[in-house]
């Protein structure tokens, strides 16, 4: 299960080190094979592969004839980058996913249970003040008992 945020400097080959507190669970999970992609909020999802499989096979099931459907296709397994984190714990982020994170040096990464999101930081920040302003609103239908 991974949670929790971290902020992180690439460095000048556009590699990501994970997290020391995550490296041991992701190379026994997955011996440190990792997916990167697109996701629509222009920020980056962080996969273990195993873990992603699943989800690309299930758009790829669906018909690409529907509009949306190619749309996410193409987004989510047009854009999956095959990663290995090297004996150093790093990754490389591609240039392509960068750019379309507008991720530049430093990135905000956070664990999201089975895998991880990457936010470039000003854009995170744009996004948790979406988060403020709903307010109670934030809890979406179906939620409401959730008891924090």
């Amino acid at each position: 299960m991974f949670q929790g945020p971290s902020e992180i400097s690439l460095d000048a080959k556009g590699r990501l080190a994970i997290p020391t507190r995550y490296r041991e669970a992701l190379r026994a999970q997955c011996e440190g094979h990792l997916v990167i992609t697109a996701h629509p909020h222009r920020c980056l999802l962080l996969y273990p592969r195993p873990a992603w499989e699943p989800i690309r096979d299930t758009i790829m099931k669906k018909s690409g004839l529907d509009r949306q459907t190619t749309l996410l296709q193409g987004l989510l397994v047009g854009h999956a980058d095959d990663v290995e984190m090297d004996a150093a714990g790093r990754v490389l982020v591609s240039p392509a996913l960068r750019r379309f994170a507008g991720i530049e040096r430093e990135l905000m990464m956070f664990g999201q249970g089975s895998h991880f999101k990457l936010w470039n930081p000003a854009a995170w920040n744009k996004q948790f003040e979406e988060i403020e302003k709903l307010g109670p609103d934030l809890v979406p239908a179906g939620m409401e008992d959730l008891s924090l």
